[in-house]
């Protein structure tokens, strides 16, 4: 556990231009404060210790405003910046070197009715390693968020985003690929971190997008009815003028 919050502080360190040392991370940052505490109370979690763990996770919630359940699986390097209204439900599964924004929620998507039927089941998502999700996203449901890709601010996913490809939008749609290599040594961690979750290249608005292939699609029926007005006047009959005789 304690190399698993070194690694956390490394990771900050890398991904934060505004953290300065290891000791202000350690003082001053709430998000560390609140994956430190969630590392407490998942060892106790694992121990079937589920009380206690749980107690440590309201504590940790508490003082920092981010709740993370104790049953969450979650991998080395794990970063949330700002950190304030983050959720993540119990059976979340979060990789290595992946970026929480603040408010981002991994929730489910089933109904409170009939929660006896849910326990033991698979609700809520899992991100593999490398992935960044922008602020105010909602990933819902037992979906899985592929190596590497990135999840735009305020974005609704409800279905399995492929590796290495940014999504915005509610729902979520893919919008292009996001530059960076995807990469296996900690030690390129800086150099393959995409902040805010934006995508770096292929990308448009899908407002403007859509707007540009409706005004491609005017322009192509009115080329076509230029056309039809064209046959149609071919085959229009000529009338012959006969001037008539002088009496």
């Amino acid at each position: 556990m304690w190399r698993a919050l070194k690694d956390d502080i490394a990771a900050i360190k890398e991904r934060d231009p505004a953290a300065k040392s290891a000791l202000e991370i350690v003082v001053c940052y709430p998000s560390f404060h609140a994956v430190m505490f969630y590392r407490i109370a998942n060892a106790l979690w694992r121990r079937r210790l589920y009380f206690v763990g749980r107690f440590i996770s309201q504590t940790g919630r508490f003082l920092t405003g981010i709740e993370i359940h104790p049953g969450a699986k979650i991998g080395r390097r794990f970063f949330i910046d700002h950190g304030m209204g983050v959720v993540i439900g119990e059976t979340a599964e979060i990789g290595d070197n992946v970026t929480l924004y603040h408010d981002v929620t991994l929730g489910g998507v089933a109904p409170s009715v009939d929660s006896a039927s849910q326990v033991g089941q698979k609700r809520h998502p899992t991100l593999e390693d490398d992935v960044i999700v922008g602020s105010g996203a909602q990933v819902l449901g037992p979906i899985t968020v592929r190596k590497g890709a990135r999840v735009g601010a305020n974005a609704v996913v409800v279905k399995e985003v492929p590796p290495g490809v940014s999504v915005v939008g509610i729902p979520a749609e893919i919008v292009g690929k996001t530059r960076p290599k995807l990469v296996d040594d900690p030690k390129d961690a800086r150099r393959a971190f995409a902040a805010y979750g934006m995508p770096l290249e292929g990308v448009t608005n899908p407002v403007d997008q859509r707007m540009s292939e409706i005004l491609d699609e005017m322009e192509r029926l009115r080329e076509r009815v230029t056309e039809l007005e064209g046959r149609l006047a071919e085959r229009e009959p000529k009338v012959r003028v006969v001037s008539g005789g002088e009496d």
